[in-house]
């Protein structure tokens, strides 16, 4: 049965492989989120408008386009939704998380821009001593911040 099903795949090489694969796998989306810290090691925190009421602080977050470099949307996040300037760094997670996604987290260090947020996205944005953060802050965003990235 075993060659059988080989000599199959083997067969129907090319496109129709891949539409089983898609069909017979589970399909991600993936979450970006940057740490991004200033040279003062302040880490920037966003209060996001369409997070649940009492948990809106967090990490800039976004999603990648089809192709995108995960850095670089970390980059085009952050510019997006602070108009700051980013520079990606070190990943620091990389795991399936909630439902079907996957989480991935970078480093990035702040290189300049104008911070303007995006209101329609976010409240409100602000930078925190890794020691100090605000209530309300989502707990994976915490330990990632506190490079705790095992839970």
């Amino acid at each position: 049965m075993k060659r059988l099903v080989a000599r199959l795949w083997r067969i129907i090489r090319g496109p129709m492989q891949w539409r089983i694969l898609w069909l017979a796998h589970s399909k991600f989306m993936a979450g970006i989120t940057g740490i991004v810290k200033d040279d003062a090691g302040r880490v920037l925190l966003l209060r996001h408008r369409m997070w649940p009421s009492g948990r809106q602080w967090g990490l800039p977050t976004g999603y990648a386009r089809a192709g995108e470099d995960f850095g670089q949307t970390v980059v085009r996040e952050v510019r997006e939704e602070t108009g700051l300037e980013v520079k990606s760094g070190r990943l620091v997670q990389l795991t399936s998380g909630y439902k079907l996604r996957i989480e991935v987290a970078y480093e990035a260090q702040l290189v300049g821009g104008e911070l303007k947020i995006d209101s329609f996205e976010i409240l409100e944005a602000r930078w925190f001593s890794p020691d100090d953060l605000p209530d309300g802050i989502q707990e994976s965003h915490r330990l990632l911040i506190q490079g705790d990235t095992t839970s």
